[in-house]
């Protein structure tokens, strides 16, 4: 009878240990979390205001469209990044879980649909520099809305979908609601290809369009000189290359570092959330567009 109480008081002290070690392990990245999405929120929201208040004046030109498509790509993540900055606050959900759901897939949809708008704007920067001006100019405004329309439609009729039917299935053993974006569970072997396939792509894209912007503004140089920084080419080339080092800096770390994940989840979960986190700087990029000629547009009369 002693050995027996013994036994189950061992276990239920097992139990409790180890349910402590999987909350503090749970819970060990959410510092680094919070000050992540705290700026995220901060700057990347007065950078999407001053960027508003300038694409008033522009021309509606093919980029710009796609550049608009890009803020409201930013704006609609925004809007979740307080209730991630809640969770990690209070260490717990509490909310409804299709919404923990949404929240969660929704900075995935925020960063291809970033990654896709940057390679649109680069393609058009580099096809106004390799190809005739002709060419581009034949891509019509209203190409651009009918595309980004269609973009659209497509990313909203796609992603409830996805969240109802696959995303988040499994939600690794938490049975309270307590617990948020850990559905690592949910990729499987056929799952694992895929990710794959989309890092790859993505590292590969990227690194080549940045070495393709990079030679343009090479040859820009060697035409140009010292004269080249009053060139509008040049100028617009140089935004064109913070683009692509922002893909660069934001999603390459974060792709290179999921092709390992994938295989080892169990592992990497909290630590894939950090990562994760990081490609949300680039909802900083609109800062690339900030410079004299800009903030006298914003504040006339007070720039000297």
């Amino acid at each position: 009878m002693n050995s027996t109480t013994t036994l189950c008081t061992t276990t239920a002290n097992s139990t409790t240990t180890n349910s402590s070690n999987n909350s503090t392990t749970h819970g060990q990245y959410h510092p680094v979390l919070l000050a992540i999405y705290s700026v995220v929120l901060l700057i990347g929201t007065i950078s999407l205001s001053l960027m508003m208040h300038i694409m008033k004046s522009s021309t509606t030109s093919f980029t710009s469209i796609a550049v608009l498509n890009l803020i409201f790509t930013h704006f609609i993540f925004l809007l979740t990044v307080p209730f991630r900055i809640y969770y990690y606050a209070l260490n717990r959900w509490g909310l409804n879980p299709w919404f923990c759901k949404f929240i969660s897939a929704m900075i995935h949809v925020h960063m291809y649909m970033s990654f896709i708008f940057y390679v649109i704007i680069l393609i058009t920067r580099l096809m106004t520099f390799y190809c005739k001006a002709e060419q581009v100019a034949s891509m019509q405004k209203v190409h651009a809305l009918l595309g980004s329309a269609v973009v659209w439609m497509v990313v909203l009729v796609t992603t409830p979908c996805v969240i109802e039917f696959y995303y988040g299935k499994d939600k690794e053993g938490d049975t309270h609601g307590e617990k948020c974006f850990h559905f690592g569970k949910n990729i499987n072997d056929s799952v694992q290809v895929l990710n794959h396939i989309i890092s790859t792509l993505i590292i590969v894209v990227a690194i080549l369009l940045t070495a393709l912007q990079a030679n343009v503004l090479r040859v820009l140089y060697r035409k140009h000189r010292k004269g080249c920084t009053s060139q509008q080419d040049f100028g617009a080339q140089l935004k064109s290359l913070c683009f692509a080092l922002i893909m660069v800096i934001c999603f390459i770390p974060y792709h290179v570092f999921r092709i390992y994940y994938v295989a080892k989840i169990s592992e990497l979960q909290n630590l894939n959330e950090v990562f994760l986190s990081l490609t949300t700087f680039n909802c900083l990029d609109m800062l690339t567009f900030l410079g004299r000629r800009t903030c006298s547009r914003c504040f006339p009369g007070k720039i000297v």
